[in-house]
């Protein structure tokens, strides 16, 4: 086995994602672990930015995707839902998002930099295998969903939050879910915003394998892809992408339209008030 190398990414932060490679296989983690690797802006550069170096990297046969510490992803940094709650409503532009870069868009992309830094693991050419454990939720849980693989733990936690937020998932999240999960299930796990566990989410369809020890697993699969040849597993990649990613610049348009209507408005402010204060929300008439 050869010896491990540590990459220095250009674009990425403050450490906060790291990149190791050893035998064409990218140890890519999160680096966050006091904050359950949470998602804030310097969060949303750098895996952009370790996505977009990945892309070129010679050699790279697989990509391991995990968060350090006891969780995945927490989802977006909670100081910012209180930002978005002080905020009024915006236009559709980069400081959509009050304080954050999640909104800004790159020339030649069909994403903003919140769906970028799913969509660009289905951007990588070789196989991305996420290893799961403690908390994906929101955008935790739509950056696993932007991997090819999922290994999970069965007590991670999983959830498509938005909504408890009144928010839509914009990160995403309802293609790739969509195309895991009955419509149902995802109409559900989406309204309801509720909290299902590893174990559920295998059974949905939403994780590929469970693992008492999801990233030794993920490993495992990761040096099984290794060994086949690369151009079958890039073409095999590429092939079943051009059918199940169909559509998706559209899809993506339409996400951010929706998000942008809802961030600031009197609903989307009283979700988080309310939920900030521990009372039942008082939501006015809908305006989508």
């Amino acid at each position: 086995m050869s010896a491990v190398q540590r990459v220095d990414v250009p674009g990425v932060i403050d450490d906060r994602v790291t990149i190791s490679v050893v035998d064409g296989i990218a140890d890519v983690k999160m680096n966050r672990a006091d904050k359950r690797n949470a998602l804030d802006n310097a969060m949303f550069t750098s895996l952009s930015a370790a996505g977009e170096y990945l892309k070129t990297l010679d050699g790279l046969r697989v990509v391991v995707l995990s968060g350090d510490g006891a969780s995945f992803c927490a989802g977006l940094d909670f100081s910012s839902f209180a930002q978005m709650a002080e905020a009024g409503p915006r236009g559709d532009s980069s400081d959509t998002k009050p304080d954050m870069n999640a909104g800004a868009m790159v020339d030649g992309r069909i994403t903003h930099m919140a769906q970028q830094v799913c969509w660009v693991w289905q951007e990588v050419p070789v196989p991305v295998v996420a290893a799961l454990q403690g908390h994906a939720l929101g955008g935790g849980m739509q950056l696993a969903l932007g991997a090819d693989i999922r290994v999970a733990h069965g007590e991670t936690q999983f959830a498509m939050r938005e909504v408890h937020w009144g928010l839509i998932p914009d990160m995403t999240g309802t293609l790739m879910l969509s195309r895991l999960v009955r419509d149902d299930v995802a109409k559900d796990l989406v309204f309801s915003a509720r909290i299902i566990s590893g174990v559920e989410a295998h059974a949905l369809g939403v994780v590929t394998r469970l693992s008492d020890k999801p990233f030794e697993t993920a490993m495992q699969i990761a040096r099984e892809i290794a060994d086949r040849s690369p151009d079958a597993v890039r073409g095999a990649k590429a092939l079943i992408n051009r059918l199940s990613n169909a559509g998706a610049a559209e899809h993506f348009a339409e996400e951010r339209r929706i998000i942008y209507s809802l961030i600031g408005k009197p609903n989307q402010v009283e979700a988080v008030m309310s939920n900030f204060e521990k009372r039942p929300a008082k939501f006015r008439p809908p305006t989508v």
